[in-house]
């Protein structure tokens, strides 16, 4: 591994803290707002504290981006030693984050990359951890930065949500949709598209049902991908949905390794409990 490289992303890359220590990745945690009080996701707060937010006061909670100034502060402590930091944000399209770390990054000179990843969560989390194979290649930092560049929009960032409330509350679909799903069970394959969510697709029944349609349609839109891993990402799903998912991923795909994460809490924040969705980079 090159330590003269050093992979940061903002906490909603949704990696696990076993595959941030095992990678060498540095997070920078975005904040979310409960009423009155800020936590800092991964540290703070959790999924479950989201879920009851929302029960008890009827209301999403707030996100923030770190502010230019802390950019510059956790870019600084890299660069001061000589080192070279390739951050990843979530898309431009759902956050600030990127715009204020080219700010910081720009304010800095030199040794700082910062890619807008045109995805969240995973698909995020994906080109993080394509970075930190690059690297462990031996690749430089500039053809790191335009490997990861080049492959964003070939990422296939998709979830299905159990309820359409999260996405409803937050202006991401209409009263038509949110009460359409709920009288006729429908659930919408919600996708990323130039770096904003739109739906690609939509499914009738439950979960299990949905999910097994989904997968199909995934293997119908990505007859070639890179086979290297794929995340299964859930926001608490259920255990057995879960399993169903990864069962469905061995079966449909040949990925090289298949990795359960858990969505952190700005994820959390806009989709709900029991999303799932199989993530990877096609080709």
């Amino acid at each position: 591994m090159d330590n003269e490289i050093i992979i940061t992303s903002d906490s909603t890359c949704d990696l696990s803290p076993a595959l941030v220590q095992e990678n060498d990745i540095r997070i920078l945690p975005l904040r979310v707002i409960l009423g009155a009080d800020s936590f800092y996701d991964g540290i703070d707060v959790t999924p479950q504290d989201i879920f009851d937010f929302v029960d008890r006061t009827g209301e999403l909670p707030k996100t923030a981006a770190p502010s230019i100034g802390e950019y510059r502060d956790f870019f600084k402590q890299f660069t001061d030693e000589g080192k070279t930091v390739i951050h990843f944000n979530i898309s431009s399209g759902a956050s600030a984050s990127y715009e204020f770390a080219s700010a910081a990054a720009k304010e800095l000179g030199a040794n700082v990359y910062v890619v807008d990843s045109h995805a969240l969560s995973t698909g995020q989390g994906l080109l993080v951890m394509k970075a930190c194979d690059l690297r462990a290649e031996g690749k430089s930092a500039q053809s790191i930065y335009e490997i990861v560049n080049s492959l964003r929009d070939k990422v296939n960032t998709s979830f299905i949500p159990d309820t359409l409330l999260y996405l409803y509350k937050g202006g991401r679909c209409s009263t038509l949709s949110y009460y359409g799903s709920k009288v006729l069970s429908i659930h919408p394959q919600i996708a990323m598209k130039d770096g904003k969510l739109y739906p690609r697709a939509k499914y009738m029944g439950n979960m299990m049902r949905c999910l097994k349609k989904y997968v199909s349609d995934l293997a119908a839109a990505y007859t070639a991908y890179d086979a290297t891993r794929c995340f299964v990402t859930h926001s608490h799903a259920d255990a057995e949905l879960v399993e169903r998912a990864k069962e469905l991923a061995r079966e449909t795909f040949r990925f090289n390794e298949i990795i359960e994460t858990v969505a952190g809490s700005i994820v959390t924040s806009h989709c709900g409990r029991n999303t799932i969705g199989i993530l990877f980079i096609g080709e």
